[in-house]
């Protein structure tokens, strides 16, 4: 047994860098013994390891990555770590309306985890293809001002857990992978919303955060969570979003009474996915028009508010929020997905299932 498995096991001590990077060698080279990697991911899966451990891991990873370009100024990326009620597609939703308004966004994400329709079904859905290369990203951030980077962008050792455990479908036991996955995406953006649905994870992913785990230096990175446990800001409660850079963190209180949003299963009810026999698509782009519930329109609106913040294109709340209203409301945010969808899709393999 691995040194890496038996320390996830008994829980006794912290594995550094260096005994990651043993692991992941012997992963590539075919040595570990069968069964080796179920037990790691269900062992990671069934408990988040110590934040040293989590911290050494994603630094060993990052180590044996190919050059990433430097920091895309002004740029920001939003993804959530899945689990929490099923919604539609509130991230791309956002990433849409933030794009219309003037964020240069490079959105990552993958196919669906715990929802029906993750963001990589909706892009193919769409008929919106995920670049293959930085290169190829920056030209159509260029020419669009958003980005859908495909797997390239996520370790190669994620896709050789997910190989190493067929028949095993790694939604069965890779829930670790889907908590940590929007630490895993190599994007030189300067700033980065995420979701975090399951708060008893916050601490520990701020740590991460904290230290500088992501692979760009001076990142801003927002963990935003709230009571409904909605890996999204949700207008309808009360939010939190813990930064590290070196604020006190921000609190976005509900709306005012009397707006007609709802609270827990009410709010739920109002961000549902496409279902019924509704089509996603027609689901989405409704919502992108601003023909879906009030509170589908307000959580997209504020996401895309919070966007633009975190990017430095706009400093007050109220001011970046208006933006927001206009962008969705005059049809800038259809038209651009219109004007993406002219393109060919390109379909990739799944790694990272992270919405």
């Amino acid at each position: 047994m691995h040194e890496v498995l038996r320390a996830l096991i008994d829980r006794d001590r912290t594995v550094d860098q260096e005994l990651w990077g043993s692991f992941w060698e012997q992963l590539r080279d075919g040595a570990l013994r069968s069964g080796e990697t179920v037990a790691l991911l269900s062992s990671l899966s069934t408990r988040m390891p110590d934040r040293d451990t989590l911290v050494a891991m994603l630094r060993s990873l990052d180590e044996r990555r190919p050059a990433v370009p430097a920091r895309l100024e002004g740029t920001a990326n939003i993804v959530g770590t899945g689990g929490g009620p099923a919604t539609f597609n509130i991230s791309t939703a956002a990433a849409f309306v933030a794009a219309a308004l003037g964020v240069r966004i490079v959105k990552t994400g993958s196919r669906a985890y715990t929802s029906s329709c993750g963001s990589h079904d909706l892009l193919d859905r769409l008929g919106i293809g995920r670049t293959t290369s930085y290169e190829q990203t920056e030209a159509q951030l260029e020419r669009f001002g958003i980005a859908f980077p495909g797997n390239f962008v996520y370790p190669r050792e994620v896709a050789l857990l997910a190989r190493s455990i067929v028949p095993m479908d790694l939604r069965m036991i890779g829930g670790f992978i889907n908590s940590v996955g929007p630490f895993l995406a190599a994007v030189p953006v300067s700033a980065q919303l995420v979701g975090v649905s399951d708060r008893s994870l916050v601490p520990t992913l701020s740590h991460v955060a904290a230290t500088a785990a992501a692979t760009v230096a001076g990142r801003r990175i927002w963990l935003c969570s709230n009571e409904l446990g909605v890996d999204e800001l949700v207008s309808s409660v009360d939010n939190v979003v813990l930064t590290n850079d070196g604020t006190d963190g921000i609190r976005l209180p509900a709306e005012a009474p009397g707006t007609g949003t709802g609270t827990g299963t009410d709010a739920i009810a109002e961000l549902r996915p496409a279902g019924g026999g509704e089509d996603v698509v027609d689901h989405f782009l409704g919502v992108l028009s601003g023909e879906g519930t009030g509170l589908a329109t307000r959580t997209v609106r504020l996401n895309a508010a919070a966007l633009a913040v975190a990017s430095g294109l706009i400093d007050g709340w109220p001011e970046a929020i208006g933006a927001a209203d206009d962008a969705l409301r005059s049809g800038a945010a259809r038209e651009l997905v219109e004007r993406l969808r002219a393109r060919p899709a390109r379909r990739t393999a799944a790694t990272v299932r992270a919405r």
